[in-house]
């Protein structure tokens, strides 16, 4: 089953680059557990929420509108995208970007079943 892994970060300040470090280099291993298991789909961080651009229809009119659809304290900072047999397996692999990170993960499926 294919899942999205959606990582949520809190608004503010990123930490230093010497701090990112550790996380990036277990972020790293993750990723080639994953590609070595054939499990690892897609990922990429995500730019701040003030990057998006909401396009919604207002009758027959279409209107693009920059900045967040909502105000948050926190909110979807990347995402990863995994093949895995079920949820409990997803899970596994959220935990370990957890632990990694320090920051929550929402797992989702997507629909269709098993493709």
């Amino acid at each position: 089953m294919l899942y999205a892994l959606n990582m949520i970060q809190p608004v503010g300040e990123k930490p230093p680059p010497e701090a990112l470090e550790k996380v990036m280099a277990e972020l790293g291993v993750i990723r080639r557990d994953l590609e070595a298991q054939e499990a690892w789909v897609f990922g990429r961080p995500l730019h701040g929420p003030e990057a998006s651009t909401v396009v919604r229809c207002r009758g027959d009119e279409i209107v693009a509108m920059d900045g967040p659809w909502t105000e948050g304290k926190e909110f979807i900072g990347g995402l990863m995208i995994i093949q895995v047999r079920d949820l409990d397996a997803a899970l596994q692999v959220a935990a370990r970007y957890a632990k990694a990170t320090g920051l929550p993960l929402e797992v989702r499926p997507f629909q269709g079943g098993s493709d």
